[in-house]
């Protein structure tokens, strides 16, 4: 399987909760530095590629799908990023446009290379992640919002499209992840309603592994 976005606070817990679960997994990242936070584990492949290149995210699947007997089964999209700032009419047309960048260019480019592989293989899952501002918006990040709600609109496309091919695509809709990045950015808040990135990660592994989990969305 291939967990894009394996190397930040949520991918780290959900590399380790398919690691743990028997799953080899090939996690792209953007430095060696940012792999090696990862540790070593006989069955993670790390691959420094940009995501939102489709020449690195062709070397991604290559690698993913180059040991014959094992085939990419699943793909688990992380990839994105949060920015929150002024209402829409002070808001520049460019800062808009980047949150649509980082949240769906990547997740477009791998879900498409790696769509090819899991019909020939005869199926398999893939879940992307939104947030819970997508269907509860607030004020200040109208791009991020979109962006969000474009990717479970994206999600729910890649069901239609492939269902008959025996591809399940779910997407899951955190809130505030409680990361220490998260922490760090906003020492004052109250932390009590985070969700914590363990039980995400086994959220995402039981869309991952349930085949009765056949398209959804559904918040964590």
């Amino acid at each position: 399987m291939v967990v894009a976005g394996g190397t930040g606070g949520l991918g780290r817990a959900v590399v380790e909760d398919f690691l743990a679960s028997g799953w080899r997994v090939v996690v792209p990242g953007r430095s060696e530095e940012s792999l090696e936070r990862l540790g070593a584990d006989p069955a993670l492949t790390p691959i420094v590629a940009d995501p939102f290149d489709p020449a690195g995210v062709a070397d991604v699947v290559a690698l993913a799908t180059a040991e014959v007997g094992a085939p990419v089964r699943a793909l688990v999209n992380l990839i994105g990023g949060f920015a929150q700032g002024a209402r829409v009419h002070e808001t520049p047309i460019e800062q808009f446009e980047d949150q649509f960048r980082l949240n769906l260019r990547p997740t477009y480019l791998i879900t498409q290379a790696v769509l090819s592989h899991l019909i020939a293989g005869g199926g398999g899952a893939i879940v992307c992640t939104s947030s819970r501002a997508a269907i509860k918006p607030f004020s200040g990040a109208a791009g991020y919002i979109s962006s969000k709600a474009a990717l479970l609109a994206f999600a729910d496309a890649l069901h239609v499209e492939y269902a008959k091919d025996g591809i399940r695509v779910n997407t899951v809709l955190p809130g505030t992840i409680d990361t220490a990045a998260n922490r760090s950015a906003m020492p004052n808040a109250d932390t009590s309603g985070w969700s914590p990135p363990e039980r995400i990660a086994g959220v995402i592994r039981a869309l991952v592994e349930t085949e009765g989990f056949a398209g959804g969305h559904h918040p964590v």
